[in-house]
């Protein structure tokens, strides 16, 4: 975030030198406001062209083994241009090399998701998806296994066949 305030506030001296160069080489019939007007606008598509930027930024970033299954568009009156191109804010990894199994229940698969945000730390948080039942669980404390691998104290949420988590997950090669 700091880069990016540097780098708006550096569009701006761009934006008013530009300008300036411009007013210079008219003799100087440039109106007045079109020095800040210039640097408002730099500033502006400075900041457009990083929030853009962010997600493939991120994406890139990722370590080997980290899948993207979902992503979270963000589409605001304040700003027209994202219904034209909405930008991605939010998405969620999966750790292909975290998944869990148990030989007595192998349609039972946990695995680590990464939930990334454009403005907020990310948070991983354990999965345990069903594939045979087609529904998926985040695991929190009040869960416990047994020796057989039946699971106990869990929330499930029947999904959609079409849900993106739970189709990574079950599409996930078991290597032994």
């Amino acid at each position: 975030m700091f880069y990016e305030i540097i780098a708006t506030l550096v569009s701006a001296f761009v934006g008013a030198g530009l300008v300036l160069i411009l007013n210079k080489l008219t003799r100087g019939r440039m109106p007045k406001w079109a020095m800040p007007v210039g640097a408002g606008l730099a500033m502006i598509v400075t900041t457009v062209a990083t929030e853009y930027a962010w997600y493939d930024r991120t994406r890139d970033l990722l370590p080997e083994g980290m899948t993207v299954v979902m992503e979270v568009e963000n589409r605001s009156l304040y700003r027209p241009w994202t219904y034209a191109v909405p930008f991605v804010e939010r998405f969620a990894a999966l750790d292909e090399q975290s998944l869990r199994t148990h030989e007595a229940q192998p349609s039972l698969r946990m695995v680590d998701l990464l939930f990334m945000g454009r403005w907020s730390a990310p948070e991983k948080m354990v999965v345990l998806g069903d594939c045979a039942a087609g529904k998926r669980a985040p695991l929190i404390d009040a869960v416990e296994f047994d020796a057989s691998g039946q699971v106990s104290g869990v929330d499930w949420v029947k999904v959609p066949a079409t849900d993106p988590i739970l189709t990574a997950i079950c599409n996930l090669e078991v290597t032994s």
